[in-house]
């Protein structure tokens, strides 16, 4: 087995997690044989045969999506899918250090409040986010690296996810007084007992196998074998659903010890259950893991107590509305729910502190879980704006 696999993958909490987004990183990329874009634009967007493949090439920011690069990948997915001698799209990063790092937040944040950016790039994200969800060819994700945020909403979707011992997942959001969107609230309800809701919560990272282990990733690969694999699928004649699932299962158990350990918060599920399962409301959760006096424990306790009282409440109420409605109709709530985030202080104030000014202090209004009423929670789930319009998909 290569000494990348036998590396231990661990989890972390989420403060690095934002700050991972914005180093720097750079690779070769893998050549094509039949090039549709440009090798310096920001998505590389090429047909092998009958197979799309959909590059992320923005390596110097670890390939964080911005608007132009939705308004390529989503006519592309469409046009790909409208022709019948389409039979597979594959979408993978540039570079060793991420697939997708996320949306490029601190670009949105920056254009200020009331700037139309935001909500353009949302609203076009989350058609693309459905557009992943509802494809009828098979759509493959190479995650190798970060995948957080945007880049979840790139890849949770699709049919299959293939994660390497480098991938790593994190949803931050509620650091930077955001929630996470792209489809957050449909798949992470979904995940086993309430691992969902602690990382939706807490911004908590996964690692290598626990993307598998947790339901992220449908399989697990070593980097080192990452082309080889995508030449695979490459050569496929004619891929279907169980073609390429059988590839995929071929290249996993060459790494059969691997993959097999066990899940690395095997030994805080019991905690994660008990503190975030048997709670109505974040208060609750933050008081049953006072009573647990674990340094575990402890140590969720004061990610929370850091974020914005705002977004935990609102990503609670998120989650569960979620985890009984379809993908799109959570893509139109999560629309709803960032239409309102934008004309708020805390998201702009969260990218400030961890992204801008770098302080890492940032001020929320409010800044105490009990001065962030019922009421105001709902208002980010029914917009009052007369000027605000659905999400069509």
């Amino acid at each position: 087995m290569s000494n990348i696999c036998m590396k231990r993958l661990l989890f972390t909490g989420r403060h690095d997690s934002v700050n991972l987004i914005y180093q720097l990183s750079g690779r070769r990329m893998s050549s094509s044989s039949s090039a549709a874009s440009s090798s310096d634009d920001e998505v590389i967007l090429n047909r092998e045969g009958n197979k799309g493949i959909i590059i992320l090439n923005r390596p110097k920011k670890l390939n964080a999506l911005n608007i132009s690069m939705v308004r390529k990948i989503y006519p592309q997915l469409r046009k790909w899918e409208m022709d019948n001698s389409m039979k597979m799209v594959i979408i993978k990063g540039t570079g060793e250090k991420a697939f997708c790092a996320g949306g490029d937040i601190k670009e949105i944040a920056q254009a200020g409040h009331g700037s139309p950016l935001g909500l353009e790039f949302f609203r076009e994200e989350y058609r693309l986010n459905n557009q992943i969800g509802s494809m009828a060819i098979p759509y493959v994700a190479l995650l190798n690296g970060i995948v957080m945020g945007g880049g979840v909403g790139l890849s949770v979707h699709g049919a299959y996810r293939v994660a390497t011992e480098k991938a790593v997942f994190a949803m931050p959001e509620t650091a930077i007084g955001f929630f996470p969107d792209v489809g957050g609230s449909h798949f992470l309800p979904r995940l086993p007992g309430k691992l969902g809701l602690f990382l939706a919560l807490t911004g908590g990272r996964l690692h290598g196998r626990d993307l598998f282990k947790a339901g992220i990733a449908t399989h697990f690969v070593c980097s080192d074998r990452l082309e080889e694999l995508e030449s695979d699928l490459l050569r496929m004649k004619d891929p279907d659903l169980k073609g390429i699932d059988s590839l995929l299962t071929r290249y996993q158990e060459q790494w059969e010890a691997d993959y097999k350990k066990e899940f690395s918060l095997k030994q805080y599920i019991g905690r994660i259950n008990s503190a975030f399962g048997a709670a109505e409301s974040v208060e609750q959760i933050m008081e049953n893991l006072s009573k647990d006096s674990s340094d575990w424990s402890k140590q969720q306790l004061e990610i929370l107590k850091s974020a914005s009282p705002t977004s935990l409440k609102v990503t609670f109420k998120a989650l569960q509305q979620g985890s009984m409605m379809s993908l799109p109709d959570c893509l139109k709530m999560e629309y709803r729910i960032a239409h309102q985030m934008m004309h708020i202080p805390d998201f702009f104030e969260g990218v400030r502190a961890a992204l801008i000014d770098k302080d890492k202090n940032p001020k929320w209004k409010p800044d105490r879980l009990e001065d962030v009423t019922e009421e105001q929670v709902n208002a980010y789930f029914s917009p009052s704006d007369p000027q605000f319009k659905e999400l069509q998909l």
